[in-house]
């Protein structure tokens, strides 16, 4: 018996020496999507605002350059953008209207979310499945940006360390990325008036 016990305690302390903390699956994440920097992100955006319902993008981001298509009652929205210069294109007036960018953004656009979560937000393991780890960001009391959500809920696959989904609710507005991968050429990200043979330019710069 005394043996058996034995036994049993090297298993027990095996398995606690393999178990991860909150902070070190996030911080893995981080480390795994760093690897990606270069080879862009592409996910969907799905933006839930009451009454109007919900609305889902698909964005596709590499260096400066980004591209989000989107469908706004029934309309194709296509936009993309290079840091300076913005495309917008709507199918329902066949129009492709050119501006300049009024402010300079990262094209990294949503998936900065995933970046420092452990700064500034208590993390939990809320639940874990035999395929991925359901983590809960509280914002903790240090964190006075009064932008930043109160609570963030994330996924990550255990089997690549890769984020599976973020869901965020700001101002009443619940925001959820999914359906993470990384690999973007230039075609998917650059604007070609070649593309839209029949469409109407409009310059606005």
């Amino acid at each position: 018996m005394k043996h058996f016990v034995t036994v049993l305690s090297a298993i027990a302390f095996a398995v606690a020496a393999l178990a991860q903390t909150p902070e070190e699956i996030v911080s893995r994440m981080e480390a795994e999507m760093d690897k990606h920097e270069n080879d862009g992100i592409i996910m969907t955006v799905d933006v839930k605002i009451p009454i109007l319902g919900t609305m889902t993008t698909k964005t596709y981001a590499l260096g400066d350059k980004l591209r989000v298509e989107g469908k706004m009652m029934g309309v194709d929205i296509v936009t993309w953008s290079d840091g300076v210069t913005e495309w917008s294109y709507n199918s329902k007036t066949n129009t492709i209207e050119i501006t300049q960018e009024k402010t300079k953004e990262s094209s990294d656009g949503d998936a900065e979310m995933f970046q420092g979560l452990t700064d500034g937000y208590d993390v939990s393991i809320s639940k874990e499945t035999a395929e991925a780890w359901h983590i809960l960001c509280k914002k903790s009391k240090a964190n006075t940006d009064k932008d930043a959500p109160k609570t963030v809920n994330l996924v990550v696959a255990k089997s690549n360390y890769y984020p599976l989904s973020l869901s965020a609710k700001v101002s009443g507005v619940t925001m959820t990325m999914r359906d993470i991968a990384f690999g973007v050429t230039e075609k998917q990200v650059t604007f070609d008036p070649k593309d839209y043979p029949n469409a109407k330019i409009v310059d606005k710069r």
